[in-house]
């Protein structure tokens, strides 16, 4: 854990906030120093004044008694009268010998380490006046500052890494457990998932898509398992049919040239069959978006229908197209044409003969819809989704041509183009109703 990214987040924020503790102790101990100083200053100036306004009126002698009178007030500051060749009159700065102006006294009357601040006025008549006040004020209040400050600092230090520290434990728990369900996926259970806390955080948003994902890759892996079966038992008969054709042609000659015929028909669907899986794996992929442009439906469903129009008839069937003057999309082109010609070719050949088939074009509530009807024997409700699964046909349909891939076409398609594609009974018949999502 002491070596978790958390906790040595956590430590530099607390650096951040104690150095940010320190710039400030500094700053509001310089301002303040200064405000006072300006005011101690001020005072003085004030007091100054005050006695040269005395000595205007009352003279010298109203000045010393001022200043005597001010000497015996408690918490009072410093007052000083000199004469002209500085001999002390009154006041205990009255033997300081000051400067003229602003001076700074120290060790003063043989009290060591007092600094007293202090404004000497030289009076009309050639006596001195002398104000000022121990700087040992302002520095206290430093002082205080300082100390208050300094325990803002530690106090910062302590609740930081404490609070870090918890912090840490608490993400590194929850680390643990994504890093330990990851563990066990990777030795095999792979029904292991993140547990989740409910507190919809950025941890429980992350376990939740991280458990998405398994859940995504679980059901290809499911898929593909499934599809390894599919493709064992569906291409067992045609593989073994192809094996008896060719050993009828190895066995009596004059039936080789059917035989062979026979086998390369054989072979045609086999290799049909792996295209349109390859097919399906990358639309599934997402190859295909690349692709994407504004299409129209049911210009679409106009090149469909003529193109089946002939054969449809051929079988005694009816196809026609019900559409709008245009429905658009914003998709590939190539593949709707082929997931509508699916559909088409599975209503044609299981509607069975005199059937009526319709295409629809449309749009409803801003989203694109396309159908394809028909009033043959339909789908039992527990059967119509296993259709869309890979080498799923009805019970009735395997003596038809067919792999069972179409409808997984079909499902691939709808889903790369982000529809909903579903088989609807039409009472007589079945609707398959693919749903493209609002255009923004």
């Amino acid at each position: 854990m002491f070596r978790s990214y958390t906790l040595r987040l956590a430590a530099l924020y607390t650096a951040v906030f104690a150095l940010s503790v320190v710039v400030l102790g500094v700053i509001t101990v310089v301002t303040t120093r200064q405000a006072l100083s300006q005011e101690f200053d001020a005072r003085i100036a004030a007091e100054s004044a005050a006695l040269v306004q005395e000595y205007k009126s009352e003279g010298l002698q109203g000045v010393v008694q001022a200043v005597r009178e001010r000497d015996r007030t408690p918490g009072a500051i410093d007052y000083g009268v000199e004469g002209p060749a500085g001999e002390p009159l009154a006041g205990r700065l009255s033997a300081s010998r000051a400067p003229p102006g602003w001076s700074v006294l120290r060790d003063r009357q043989g009290r060591k380490g007092e600094s007293v601040r202090v404004l000497t006025v030289r009076l009309p008549d050639g006596h001195r006046l002398l104000v000022g006040d121990e700087e040992e004020r302002i520095e206290a209040l430093d002082g205080a500052l300082l100390r208050g400050f300094g325990g803002a600092f530690l106090g910062v230090v302590v609740l930081g890494v404490a609070g870090g520290y918890a912090m840490s434990r608490g993400v590194h728990r929850r680390l643990a457990a994504i890093s330990g369900t990851a563990e066990a996926i990777i030795d095999g259970d792979l029904a292991r998932r993140v547990p989740v806390r409910g507190a919809n955080d950025d941890l429980d948003r992350l376990a939740l898509t991280f458990n998405r994902m398994l859940d995504r890759i679980a059901a290809l892996m499911e898929s593909l398992k499934q599809v390894s079966s599919d493709i064992a038992h569906d291409l067992r008969t045609p593989l073994t049919r192809l094996r008896q054709k060719l050993e009828a042609g190895l066995i009596s000659p004059q039936e080789r040239g059917q035989a062979m015929e026979g086998a390369l028909t054989d072979l045609d669907t086999i290799l049909d069959t792996f295209a349109a899986l390859l097919r399906i794996a990358q639309i599934e992929g997402g190859a295909r978006r690349a692709a994407f442009r504004t299409s129209d439906l049911a210009a679409i469903g106009q090149t469909v229908v003529e193109a089946f129009a002939p054969s449809a008839e051929d079988a005694q069937q009816s196809l026609r197209l019900e559409a709008e003057a245009a429905v658009p999309v914003v998709g590939d082109s190539e593949l709707l044409t082929q997931m509508l010609v699916n559909l088409v070719e599975n209503a044609l050949r299981h509607a069975g003969p005199g059937a009526d088939v319709t295409v629809r074009a449309w749009r409803s509530g801003g989203a694109a819809m396309l159908a394809v009807l028909d009033n043959g024997p339909g789908v039992p409700d527990v059967e119509r989704e296993r259709l869309f699964d890979r080498f799923y046909r009805l019970e009735r349909s395997r003596s038809t041509p067919g792999s069972g891939l179409g409808l997984a076409l079909v499902a691939a398609v709808a889903k790369l183009h982000g529809a909903e594609v579903r088989l609807i009974g039409a009472t007589p018949g079945l609707e398959a109703r693919v749903t493209f999502p609002r255009a923004d």
